[in-house]
């Protein structure tokens, strides 16, 4: 597979308002110890039932023969802030040293740590580089990260990050888009910069959580969140290049960092591709493949007019507004819990068949 998203904890050191998901947020005490204890119980789990190898043939660089060329996948760890006391050591570190031995015989496995940066240290990049990550990915450039949040405040920031990173023998990505794949065919170790800025495709603030609750999202219909990278564009083709999940830290899977109403299914219960290989031919989650969503119901009554039209809703402001997410959020709740819950169990009735 080409890449997985694994958000390990909800703890954060931060509660930007314009966040996809409320609880990325600070803990303390006895809230903070059961976020760390969930993270810290389901990882070993999770990471297991993860591909067998992390690798790829990448339909965009064939061969003058035709063969496609393997190469190495990627998991992006992230949170909330995967960085902070405890999550750092118990979860991350952890995280990290049981996927580099999963993987180390299977082909390797390029690891990001995306953080917002404010935490970091040269003790913990020289820990993270010891470790063997492949990338630090800073997230937070962007008006809506307290105390980074004007140019040159951003400036300043990036600059003395730049240059610790430069000490421990760090090279800036390349690639400028915050979402791209390519990067990740460049020699490592990195690190990139990106946030929430207009010309990216999380500027327009996906309709979710505190950014939804603030009135901060400004997409409309002809902002399609589903047809790109990182947006459940070709999450089936796990074989193939272009397929990227992301995974919460109870093991639910998504076809998109953005989130479905419904998990596809739970790493707890299932392994990674069974789940995948279950929905193939659904016609629901094909259209999510092919950056259709307006075409998920077709199959089950929904004509593409009447999805644009469950499309349409009003802010918490009260202020008119319409996005396919809108529509796929509407469909999920309306019909996909039963496909969702018919391919559990299919999963459920191959397992016992095996035992």
């Amino acid at each position: 597979m080409e890449s997985i998203y694994y958000v390990m904890s909800w703890a954060c050191h931060r509660k930007c308002k314009h966040c996809y998901e409320d609880r990325f947020r600070p803990y303390a005490k006895a809230d903070l110890a059961a976020v760390v204890a969930e993270a810290t119980r389901n990882a070993p789990r999770i990471v297991d039932n993860l591909p067998e190898d992390m690798t790829y043939l990448d339909l965009d660089d064939a061969r003058p023969d035709g063969t496609l060329p393997r190469k190495v996948g990627r998991v992006i760890l992230s949170g909330g802030e995967s960085l902070i006391d405890p999550v750092r050591e118990a979860v991350t570190y952890a995280v990290i040293d049981r996927l580099n031995a999963r993987y180390r015989a299977q082909g390797g496995i390029k690891i990001v740590v995306q953080t917002t940066g404010d935490v970091l240290t040269p003790r913990i990049v020289d820990e993270l580089l010891a470790k063997g990550i492949y990338m630090i990915s800073i997230a937070s450039t962007d008006r809506y990260h307290v105390g980074i949040d004007t140019p040159e405040k951003q400036k300043a920031f990036v600059d003395g990050l730049a240059e610790m990173f430069a000490k421990a023998g760090l090279k800036r990505s390349g690639v400028t888009s915050g979402v791209s794949r390519k990067w990740h065919e460049e020699e490592g170790p990195l690190f990139n910069v990106f946030g929430a800025t207009e010309d990216s495709w999380i500027g327009k603030i996906w309709p979710r959580g505190r950014g939804w609750a603030n009135d901060l999202s400004t997409a409309t219909l002809a902002d399609n969140f589903c047809n790109r990278w990182s947006g459940g564009l070709g999450f089936l083709n796990h074989r193939h290049s272009g397929s990227e999940v992301s995974i919460e830290p109870d093991g639910s899977v998504y076809p998109c960092c953005i989130k479905t109403k419904l998990p596809l299914g739970s790493l707890l219960e299932d392994g990674l591709i069974d789940i995948l290989e279950s929905l193939v031919g659904e016609p629901a989650y094909e259209a999510i493949n092919m950056g259709h969503p307006e075409r998920m119901g077709i199959a089950h009554g929904w004509s593409m007019d009447t999805f644009i039209e469950k499309s349409r809703t009003a802010t918490p402001a009260g202020r008119p507004y319409q996005n396919l997410c809108i529509g796929c959020d509407a469909f999920h709740a309306e019909v996909l819990g039963t496909v969702i819950a018919q391919a559990r169990e299919r999963r459920r009735a191959k397992r016992l068949v095996a035992a």
